[in-house]
């Protein structure tokens, strides 16, 4: 696990964090620094280029604050240690989805990604466009930083993306992402026999927003649920995808060659549970011509 600063003589963090996630077997790194504030630009940065969580390390006064920094640094460099990735992740590059053949329709998509997960969100969303179902998105990251995201993600992918809030009616084309540092879960609209809306509340999962949850939720209530697994550090997802497919309901995965970390994707392969893999746009346009198809 390593923690850095952004702000560094003649390589700064983000670079570094690139360079980092390039390795074999890329160590978990967390930023530390005045810049990655809740919702700043710069945390985002961060979490594209790998980096699996970020710190302030400034006070609610100013200037920086030792005891926040060992109360809430300590936790995080605990929970990553024990999340480092079991599947060795190879060097970037597109792969051509792996085809099973999911069968086709669907009336939701739930997507989860941690570690990487902006760059594969966006190259995912603008290969999928808008879709005729809705599609709830589990990036693991802390509070505040939904709204930079949002905005991230859709400036480079061309799908509008809102954050998701309590009880909102999920609608077709439409994409939710789910705030950082709770857990979304899908129920069934009221008054309505297919609709759905979402719900937010913190479950025990020690990173939020779960993948887990999601998918399970998932699994409970749709018909025919689609769900995608992206690059991330850890298995969060493993068992909601388990939880899908026990019903029925297809999981893509992103082929670890094109991850940034392969832990949470490669989880769901090994597991056999992923009936389709490939780079995030490859899994877009798959999703797309899916999504597309009546429910059986």
């Amino acid at each position: 696990v390593v923690a850095m600063d952004v702000e560094m003589p003649r390589l700064d963090g983000l670079e570094a964090t690139r360079r980092i996630m390039t390795l074999p077997d890329p160590p978990a790194v967390l930023m530390v620094s005045h810049h990655t504030r809740d919702g700043s630009a710069t945390a985002v940065a961060a979490l594209d280029r790998g980096a699996v969580d970020y710190l302030c390390k400034d006070g609610e006064f100013g200037g920086v604050d030792l005891s926040m920094l060992d109360r809430e640094l300590r936790p995080r460099l605990r929970h990553w240690a024990g999340q480092r990735a079991a599947v060795r992740p190879a060097a970037r590059g597109a792969a051509p989805v792996r085809v099973m053949r999911a069968a086709g329709g669907c009336d939701v998509v739930v997507v989860g990604a941690s570690t990487g997960g902006p760059d594969a969100l966006a190259a995912f969303l603008a290969a999928a466009g808008r879709l005729p179902v809705p599609v709830v998105i589990a990036q693991h990251m802390p509070a505040d930083l939904a709204p930079d995201l949002a905005a991230h993600l859709g400036r480079l992918s061309g799908v509008p993306v809102g954050i998701g809030r309590p009880a909102q009616p999920l609608l077709s084309g439409e994409v939710a992402l789910i705030p950082g540092s709770t857990d979304g879960h899908l129920a069934r609209r009221a008054g309505s026999a297919r609709g759905f809306a979402l719900r937010l509340a913190t479950g025990a999962a020690p990173v939020h927003p779960s993948v887990d949850l999601l998918l399970h939720s998932a699994a409970l209530v749709a018909r025919r649920a689609l769900g995608v697994v992206l690059t991330g550090m850890g298995r969060d997802g493993a068992a909601g995808a388990r939880a899908m497919t026990e019903r029925g309901m297809p999981v893509l995965a992103q082929s670890p060659e094109s991850c940034v970390v392969a832990g949470m994707p490669g989880a769901v392969i090994e597991a056999g549970l992923a009936v389709e893999t490939g780079d995030p746009a490859a899994l877009g346009r798959r999703v797309a011509t899916l999504a597309g198809e009546a429910v059986a």
